[in-house]
C-alpha cells in the first residue's frame, strides 16, 4: 500500500494534442484566402471573418494549449501565425475603408512587404525546426516559405504577377496539406495507431 494519502498522490493529467484544431484553422483560412488570390472568388468581405475566427482564433487556442504542454515550437508557430491573421484582417478592413477613407487612401503595400519579409525569415527558422517533427508539418512550413516569398516580392512590386501566383498556389497547397495533417492528427490519436501516415522526422539535427 502506498504511504501517500489520496490528497498527496501525484496525478498525471493527459491533455489532448491541440495540433489538429490549429491545422484545421490554418487549412480553412488558406483555402478561402487562396480562392481570392486565384480569382476563383472576388473581394475580401467573406475572407475577413474566416481570417479572424479560423486563421487567428483557432491557432491562438492551439498556441495556448501548446504552451500548457511545454511545447515551445508549437506555441511559437501557432501564436505567430494567429497574430498574422489578426493583422491581415485588420489590414483588409483598413483597405476596404471600414475605418475611414483617410486610412484607406494612405495604404502603402510596401509596409506589408516588410511584415511579410519578417515572417519569411521567421518561417525559415521554423522550417529548420520542422525537420525534426514530421514530414507533413515540414511540407507545410516549406509551402509557407514559398507563400511569404511570393507575398513579399508581390508587395514590393518585383515581378508582381509571377510572385502573386506563387503565393496563391502555395496558399492553396498549404490548405490541402493542412487538412490532411488535421485528419491524421485526429484519427491517429482516436484509433491509437498510425491510421494516416505523417512521415518520420528526418533526424538531421537530432539523432
Amino acid at each position: 500500500m502506498s504511504a501517500q494519502s489520496p490528497t498527496t498522490q501525484s496525478v498525471k493529467i493527459v491533455s489532448a494534442d491541440p495540433s489538429a484544431i490549429g491545422l484545421f484553422g490554418l487549412a480553412i483560412v488558406t483555402l478561402v484566402a487562396s480562392s481570392q488570390k486565384l480569382d476563383i472568388t472576388t473581394g475580401l468581405s467573406f475572407v475577413i471573418p474566416w481570417a479572424v475566427f479560423l486563421g487567428a482564433c483557432a491557432q491562438l487556442f492551439a498556441c495556448i494549449q501548446d504552451a500548457k504542454h511545454n511545447n515551445t515550437f508549437g506555441m511559437t508557430a501557432f501564436g505567430a501565425y494567429a497574430f498574422f491573421w489578426f493583422s491581415m484582417a485588420g489590414s483588409w478592413l483598413i483597405k476596404l475603408g471600414v475605418f475611414g477613407t483617410a486610412l484607406a487612401e494612405s495604404v502603402d503595400p510596401k509596409q506589408l512587404g516588410f511584415a511579410f519579409l519578417g515572417y519569411l525569415v521567421f518561417t525559415l527558422f521554423m522550417t529548420i525546426g520542422a525537420v525534426e517533427t514530421n514530414k507533413v508539418l515540414l511540407t507545410i512550413f516549406i509551402l509557407i516559405d514559398f507563400l511569404f516569398l511570393g507575398l513579399t516580392f508581390d508587395s514590393f512590386g518585383i515581378a508582381a504577377e509571377a510572385f502573386h501566383k506563387l503565393a496563391a498556389y502555395s496558399e492553396l497547397a498549404i490548405g490541402i496539406v493542412s487538412l490532411y495533417g488535421c485528419g491524421a492528427s485526429v484519427l491517429n490519436a482516436h484509433f491509437g495507431r498510425t491510421f494516416l501516415p505523417i512521415g518520420a522526422p528526418l533526424r538531421i539535427f537530432k539523432k
